[in-house]
């Protein structure tokens, strides 16, 4: 068994397929109807077989609160890996992505941390 589609709640997905796309660099794989919304993954560049990042809308009230919450208390939402995290920190500042944490060491690894402009906080990590 292995993880193949992974997902994030955002609050409108056009503007979360374009940040995830046009800012991280993400390749869109699947954008179709499903009801009044749409199914939409991405995958990296570097891995576009691998897992996908499926854009859930927050419409559920339940959704909604967990997203406020968790983003309100400062945790991350979900996590990704890069190779050299200040080398990433820079590109993604120069594209305007706002940081919450710069890169700090934790033990073993170097994280970072920014917000994706949809409801999310995403930490970056480099073991």
């Amino acid at each position: 068994m292995k993880i193949i589609v992974t997902s994030i709640f955002v609050q409108d997905q056009d503007k979360a397929l374009e940040f995830y796309s046009e800012k991280l660099g993400f390749l869109k794989k699947v954008d179709v109807p499903v009801g009044e919304f749409r199914w939409i993954t991405l995958a990296s560049p570097d891995d576009q077989n691998g897992t996908e990042l499926l854009l859930e809308p927050n419409h559920h009230p339940a959704a909604k609160e967990y997203q406020q919450k968790i983003f309100a208390e400062g945790i991350p939402a979900t996590m990704f890996g890069v190779a050299d995290i200040h080398q990433e920190y820079q590109r993604l500042m120069e594209k305007g992505v706002e940081f919450t944490m710069e890169p700090t060491q934790a033990g073993e690894v170097t994280i970072a941390v920014f917000d994706d402009t949809c409801g999310n906080l995403i930490q970056i990590v480099q073991k």
